[in-house]
């Protein structure tokens, strides 16, 4: 019987991947680091929930275009250094951050105009990163090296954030944005020892015949198209992350620590599904496999909701006086929606990487990082929106409840998404 433990074999198949893995995991710590430091930021200059949820909203198109063009890019010349070209962009952003900090310099506006770079030259980065994956494993390790992607984005998020709320509070922002800036220094290495990648098949040059070509593809790939419209429903109505800032002030208490605490128990649900992903991987029929992750993501959110409704009728909190056991059942909640939506991520992005031409690859995975990335965004204009003319718990109580809803109409309506199968994959 297989073990249900992570499947490592990744590792031992190839060493360029181990060192891109290790680069992408220290580079995405410090990254959401910063993202969590961010969101304290603004919270503190405007003490507005719709302020937070802007910083993610204000680089939705650049990231869309940046994700496109990043993709087109990725499908057109060595993969390796379109990578570095758009790791130097998130350094240098991320070093003036720091040093705008250190001056007293910084204002909602920079804040802004930054995390809007960031969120550009990062979905170029991410792009082109997943589209190498499958030039360095075979296609029967695809699944396994998702589930590591998984333990990389529970690392980063259980571990970045907690310690983003803990150095906030303790040392204030300077630091926190300058160990990102150390911490972005491991990429470099991931990436410079690569070999050079460029794409298999015809090359077609950046501009409107490859975005043509790319859409072409992707109007006969129903089951890629069906996997980004459900991760697009997921994230618009079940992603509350723009609410915690308020959720430490207002309702659970505890401040800072409480923000980093709610945003690593979804990273925790995220680490310990890919921990013990040994059989999740083996599992072939990867459309059922996403439809049911989702929706369990939804009922966690939904569960998420009805905590924070409790909340409203338990005494006033402060930064240290706390609700500690609504604290904990809401951080048991974001846990299972980590859990269920890396379970997701694992099949959605193995169809990709497995079903899609090499050639091709580049553009829809662009297309792939801006659904996972600017859904979570117009995410945090739903809950921002909804919570500045109702209540903190109101948004996700809603948006669980339309998540299990909207998917279950979705999948119904498309069977062969449901029949996909792993050993024979078709886009």
């Amino acid at each position: 019987m297989p073990s249900a433990l992570i499947d490592l074999r990744p590792f031992r198949a190839s060493g360029a991947f181990t060192r891109l893995w290790i680069g992408s995991t220290l580079t995405g710590l410090g990254g959401q680091l910063t993202l969590v430091t961010v969101m304290l930021h603004v919270f503190e200059l405007t003490s507005s929930t719709f302020a937070v949820s802007m910083v993610a909203v204000a680089g939705l198109v650049p990231m869309i275009l940046a994700g496109l063009y990043g993709g087109m890019l990725a499908d057109a010349f060595d993969r390796r250094k379109v990578a570095l070209i758009a790791a130097v962009i998130t350094f240098a952003s991320t070093l003036l951050l720091a040093v705008l900090t250190w001056a007293h310099l910084e204002t909602i506006w920079w804040l802004y105009v930054l995390s809007v770079v960031n969120a550009a030259a990062n979905s170029v980065s991410l792009a082109t990163r997943t589209a190498i994956i499958p030039r360095l494993l075979p296609r029967q390790l695809l699944a396994s090296a998702s589930a590591l992607n998984g333990i990389t984005i529970g690392v980063m998020l259980m571990v970045g954030p907690a310690l983003a709320g803990i150095l906030v509070a303790m040392t204030g922002y300077g630091w926190t944005y300058t160990i990102d800036v150390v911490l972005m220094l491991a990429m470099f290495l991931g990436l410079w020892t690569l070999p050079a990648l460029r794409p298999e098949g015809t090359v077609i040059r950046p501009g409107l015949a490859s975005l043509i070509d790319g859409w072409q593809f992707l109007r006969r790939a129903g089951n890629i198209r069906m996997q980004y419209i459900l991760d697009i429903t997921a994230m618009t109505f079940g992603q509350p992350m723009a609410l915690y800032p308020a959720l430490g002030t207002l309702l659970l208490g505890g401040g800072a620590v409480t923000t980093g605490a709610l945003t690593a128990s979804v990273a925790a649900g995220t680490f310990l599904s890919s921990l013990f992903s040994g059989r999740i991987v083996r599992y072939r029929w990867h459309g059922r496999g996403i439809e049911r992750a989702i929706q369990a993501y939804g009922a966690c959110i939904l569960a998420f909701g009805a905590v924070l409704l409790v909340g409203i009728w338990l005494p006033p909190v402060s930064e240290t006086t706390v609700n500690l056991g609504l604290i904990v059942a809401a951080c048991i909640a974001l846990a299972g929606s980590g859990a269920s939506d890396n379970i997701s991520s694992i099949y959605r992005s193995t169809m990709m990487q497995a079903s899609v031409p090499d050639n091709i690859r580049g553009r829809l995975q662009g297309i792939f990082v801006v659904v996972v990335t600017g859904g979570p965004r117009l995410g945090a204009l739903y809950v921002g929106a909804l919570a500045a003319i109702s209540s903190l718990w109101f948004p996700p109580l809603l948006g669980g409840l339309l998540v299990i809803v909207i998917v279950a109409m979705l999948v119904r309506l498309s069977p062969r998404f449901r029949a996909y199968d792993a050993e024979n994959p078709e886009p």
